[in-house]
């Protein structure tokens, strides 16, 4: 019995020194970056930015792995259930993490089997009318909406896309009916949202913020907590009379669940480095994007709070998909 003391100090001293070497020699091969959008996709840019700047920083090739299908599930599942040895990592979303658990019966726990290790970027929507719309603030709006009750219409990108939780946000902040009409894409939507077959649509903002300076869309306000750079003349919906309204949609990097921490550490310390760099800023910019950027403490508290909120909206919403 006495000599119990003597060996776990030795196991936790093992367990330090193995921790350190971990840390010390990772990367040895490449990374595998898996993104549950396909190509050319705006978080695809994401991982793709990030990851030739992890490469450059980690002195390692970051191999980015688009796996699409099941609205994203199975790019998640494959993190999750990947050796959890920092080689495999995973770009994942607000939907991934926070909304699918809401709308579908998952292959993985959002909170359970994932080491967070930093968001990195998110992308705020822009409320667009098309021109007929005689509305050109959210309030005027919202007193349109609430004239002709189930009669307005928004777009979206397809049921339990960011766009449509964004859109369904603020119908239950403000009160109004509308009818959903998702679309195949955010670009799918585009012809009828400017010809006036569908009134409205929250949208990521480079995808409308051409046709708003040409004059065919509307711009009315954007959803993130603050102006964005890219249209600081439009206002927020939180200036726009509902305070504290924020519907953006962000992205993050994570590992499996039993990834040393010296090596989530490690990674979270690279991808510091690289979102401080001015020239990721401006690119991320003229994606749409803000740099975020936190704590892998941080980012799991975020994930344990969005869960119970998107899940209201979506139980508001009596929201399901197919």
């Amino acid at each position: 019995m006495r000599r119990i003391p003597a060996v776990l100090f030795a196991l936790l001293a093992l367990l330090t020194a193995q921790a350190s070497i971990a840390q010390s020699t990772y990367p040895g091969k490449p990374l595998r970056m898996i993104v549950g959008f396909p190509a050319g996709s705006q978080p695809d840019m994401v991982a793709r930015l990030l990851g030739g700047k992890l490469a450059e920083t980690l002195g390692k090739p970051v191999v980015i792995e688009n796996v699409t299908g099941a609205a994203g599930n199975l790019a998640a599942e494959r993190v999750a259930k990947a050796a959890p040895d920092g080689y495999t990592l995973g770009l994942l979303s607000q939907t991934h993490l926070v909304v699918n658990p809401s709308l579908y019966k998952l292959p993985y726990d959002p909170v359970a089997d994932f080491a967070p290790v930093s968001q990195v970027a998110l992308s705020p929507n822009m409320l667009v009318v098309n021109n007929a719309v005689r509305a050109n603030t959210v309030g005027e709006l919202v007193a349109l909406a609430k004239s002709r009750p189930g009669t307005l219409t928004f777009a979206s990108s397809g049921s339990g896309s960011g766009t449509h939780m964004a859109a369904e946000s603020f119908r239950s902040r403000t009160g109004v009916e509308m009818i959903h009409i998702p679309y195949k894409g955010v670009v799918a939507a585009i012809p009828d949202l400017v010809s006036g077959r569908v009134t409205m649509m929250f949208s990521p903002i480079p995808v409308v913020l051409p046709l708003v300076r040409e004059g065919k869309l509307r711009a009315l306000a954007v959803t993130s907590a603050k102006r964005t750079s890219a249209a600081p003349e439009v206002p927020t919906v939180s200036e726009s009379g509902y305070p504290g309204f924020e519907a953006t949609n962000w992205y993050g990097v994570v590992a499996p669940a039993a990834a040393p921490a010296a090596i989530v550490s490690r990674l979270h310390g690279a991808i510091a480095k690289v979102l401080a760099q001015p020239d990721l800023h401006e690119k991320l910019g003229e994606l749409g994007l803000e740099v975020m950027g936190n704590s892998p403490e941080e980012f799991a508290a975020a994930i344990k709070a969005e869960i119970p909120r998107w899940a209201k909206v979506i139980r508001d919403g009596k929201i399901t998909v197919e």
